[in-house]
C-alpha cells in the first residue's frame, strides 16, 4: 500500500475510533465522540489530511461568562485543532461580536460564517419544528432526546428538516433536566401566573401564554438587568451553576423547579451546508466525533456543578419550592391543546413530533422502571 494512502486510512481510522456513537442521517455513517472527564478535552489523536488548511468562524448564542454552554463550542473548537495538528482552526465568536445572539440561524443559512452553536427553541419564529431540536414542553429528558438522535429517527428526521434551511445539524450540548426559574413572588396557584413577564426560552412560551403569562425571549447576557430593572417578573435559564453566576438570586429569590418546558434542553452545532460540503471526509468524520464529545462533556459539567452551586444557592437565600401539582396540570392541558393545534397546522411538526411522541411514549414506560426506581432508592438512602 502507498504510504500516503495508509496515512490518510489510518488518520480516519483513529477519527473514528475517537467515536462511540453514530449520527443517523438516511444511514448511520458519522462516529460521535467518547464520553471523557468533564473538565477539559482531552489531547486528541491527529488526523493525516495532506496538509489542508481550513478557518472557520462560529458564532454562539451564549455568553463567554457561562463556561459550561458557552464553553461548549470552545471545547469543540479545540478538539477539531487536536485532532488535525492545527489545520483545521474553528474561532468561537459571543453574541455581538459577529452577529446578535438569536441571529445565529441567519448567519449559518446564508452563510456569513460556516457555523454556529445555538438552540433551535430560539427560532420558533420561523417554524415550530426548531424548538424539537432543543426542548419542547413536557417532552424528553436528556438520556431519552440522545437515544431518538443517535438511534431512533430523530437525526434523519431533523437533517431533513434543517436542509430546507441549509443547515446541517449535530448535537453539541445538553443541561439536563433544567430549574422552573426565578420568581418575584410565590407561585401557589395558575392564576399566578395570569399577568406573569417572564423570560422564557422560545417555544415554551406558547405555554405560557394560554395560562395568562406574558412570555419574554431575552439573550442570557441581558436577562439579570431586566429582572433587575423590573422589566420582567421572572426568568428562568439552565440551573443552579449558571444561575448562581448570573445572579438571579439576589433579585428574584424563589426559585422553583422542575422546569417542565425543558426536560433535557439539547444544545446544536448548525453547519452551513455548503461549508460541509466542501469539507474533505478525514474532517467531516472529526466535525463529527468533536461535536458528540462536547455533547456528552457538556452534561457532565452541568451534572458535577449543579449540586455544588444549588447548596450555595440556598445558603445565600433562595427559597427552593417545587411547583404545586395543580400548576403542573394545567400547564400540561396547555401544552396539549398548543401540540393538537400545531398538529393541524404545521405539516413540518406534525411528521417530526408524531416520532418523537412515539419515541418517547416508549421511553417513559421504561426509564421509571429501571434509573427511575433505582435513584429513587439511592436517595432515600442519604448517603
Amino acid at each position: 500500500m502507498e504510504r500516503r494512502s495508509f496515512l490518510k486510512k489510518a488518520g480516519a481510522g483513529l477519527a473514528a475510533g475517537a467515536a462511540v456513537g453514530l449520527a443517523a442521517c438516511g444511514k448511520k455513517e458519522e462516529a460521535a465522540a467518547p464520553a471523557a472527564p468533564a473538565a477539559s478535552a482531552p489531547a486528541a489523536p491527529a488526523v493525516q489530511t495532506g496538509g489542508r488548511e481550513i478557518r472557520w468562524r462560529l458564532t454562539s448564542s451564549f455568553p463567554k461568562s457561562l463556561d459550561t454552554i458557552h464553553g461548549g463550542a470552545e471545547v469543540f473548537a479545540k478538539m477539531v485543532s487536536d485532532m488535525t495538528d492545527g489545520k483545521f482552526q474553528i474561532s468561537v465568536h459571543a453574541p455581538g461580536e459577529l452577529v446578535p445572539a438569536f441571529g445565529v440561524v441567519d448567519a449559518v443559512q446564508q452563510g456569513t460564517v460556516e457555523c454556529g452553536h445555538t438552540c433551535g427553541y430560539y427560532y420558533f419564529g420561523k417554524d415550530e419544528t426548531f424548538a424539537i431540536d432543543t426542548a419542547i414542553p413536557f417532552g424528553m429528558n436528556s438520556r431519552s432526546l440522545t437515544a431518538w438522535m443517535y438511534d431512533g429517527k430523530g437525526m434523519s428526521l431533523l437533517r431533513e428538516f434543517f436542509a430546507g434551511y441549509n443547515i446541517v445539524n449535530f448535537p453539541m450540548g445538553n443541561t439536563g433536566a433544567q430549574m422552573g426559574g426565578w420568581y418575584r413572588k410565590e407561585i401557589r396557584t395558575p392564576a399566578d401566573l395570569n399577568g406573569l413577564k417572564m423570560r422564557l426560552g422560545g417555544f415554551a412560551g406558547r405555554v405560557i401564554a394560554k395560562l395568562g403569562g406574558v412570555p419574554q425571549n431575552i439573550p442570557g447576557g441581558e436577562i439579570y438587568q431586566a429582572l433587575e430593572r423590573g422589566t420582567i417578573d421572572a426568568t428562568e435559564w439552565v440551573g443552579p451553576y449558571d444561575d448562581l453566576k448570573l445572579g438571579f438570586h439576589k433579585v428574584a429569590p424563589f426559585y422553583y423547579y422542575p422546569g417542565w418546558w425543558e426536560g433535557g434542553a439539547q444544545v446544536s452545532l448548525y453547519v452551513n451546508d455548503k461549508a460541509w460540503n466542501d469539507l474533505p471526509a478525514e474532517y467531516k468524520a472529526i466535525v463529527t466525533a468533536a461535536a458528540s464529545f462536547a455533547h456528552t462533556n457538556m452534561q457532565a459539567m452541568y451534572d458535577a456543578r449543579n449540586p455544588i452551586a444549588l447548596k450555595q444557592l440556598i445558603a445565600e437565600g433562595a427559597k427552593l419550592n417545587r411547583f404545586p401539582r395543580e400548576v403542573m396540570d394545567a400547564a400540561m392541558q396547555a401544552r396539549n391543546e398548543v401540540y393538537a393545534e400545531l398538529n393541524e397546522t404545521n405539516a413540518n411538526w406534525r411528521k417530526v413530533f408524531s416520532d418523537y411522541e412515539a419515541f418517547m411514549r416508549e421511553q417513559y414506560q421504561w426509564i421509571p422502571l429501571a434509573d427511575g426506581s433505582y435513584d429513587q432508592y439511592m436517595a432515600a438512602q442519604r448517603l
